[in-house]
């Protein structure tokens, strides 16, 4: 399947594939050789697996993109590894168009979170709603309060991160202007004290309706 990724992706015009490896750690070794801008990532793997992999990477590489591409489909598993720091997850399943289209999404600053697997996560942690999914809205007794540092508007850009929009969707979703919506990204990262927009999306996904 590896091998056949790489094929497909390596079709795609603007997209190059500089390698590919066995586990998390060989992974590890080929960035540091090869410098790619996006790593595909399984989760299962023999030896090191996808989420110590990836942990490797960030801890060494911090703004290495890395999109999770595997079968593997419990809430758990996924929090863990989007808390690493991992820009998206999706399933093997996913039409080559898409596997394409999220490496694209997360080279440019997106956050990939199928809305499948987003909706499963809302489920487990028992936050689903029938409000505007772009209107974000704690439930008040469980409200941490780094929210009550957020205004509104940063409130509503949260939960739309946590259903991995990047800005420029996000503007469209607001009717902002992309810069005005990064400033809001940027200020909430801040109050909220988390390290990056994935990891605010996490908390979007733990704390929202």
């Amino acid at each position: 399947m590896r091998e056949g990724l790489a094929t497909i992706i390596g079709l795609e015009q603007g997209i190059e594939v500089v390698g590919t490896a066995v586990d998390g750690r060989d992974a590890y070794a080929k960035i540091i050789e090869l410098q790619p801008d996006v790593v595909l990532m399984d989760l299962e793997m023999p030896g090191m697996d996808g989420v110590e992999g990836s942990e490797l990477i960030l801890k060494n590489f911090p703004e290495m993109k890395i999109l999770i591409l595997t079968t593997f489909d419990d809430a758990e598993r996924i929090i863990q590894v989007l808390e690493k720091g991992v820009h998206g997850y999706l399933l093997k399943d996913m039409p080559s168009e898409a596997i394409i289209s999220a490496i694209q999404s997360v080279y440019n600053g997106g956050t990939v979170l199928q809305h499948d697997i987003t909706a499963m996560l809302l489920k487990e942690f028992k936050k689903m709603s029938e409000k505007s999914p772009f209107r974000a809205h704690p439930l008040n007794k469980d409200e941490p309060d780094e929210l009550r540092y957020l205004t509104q508007r940063e409130k509503e850009v949260l939960a739309l991160l946590g259903q991995g929009l990047n800005n420029k969707e996000i503007a469209g979703k607001l009717y902002l202007t992309e810069g005005t919506v990064k400033n809001h990204v940027s200020n909430l990262i801040a109050k909220l004290g988390v390290r990056d927009r994935t990891q605010a999306a996490v908390f979007s996904v733990r704390h929202f309706l």
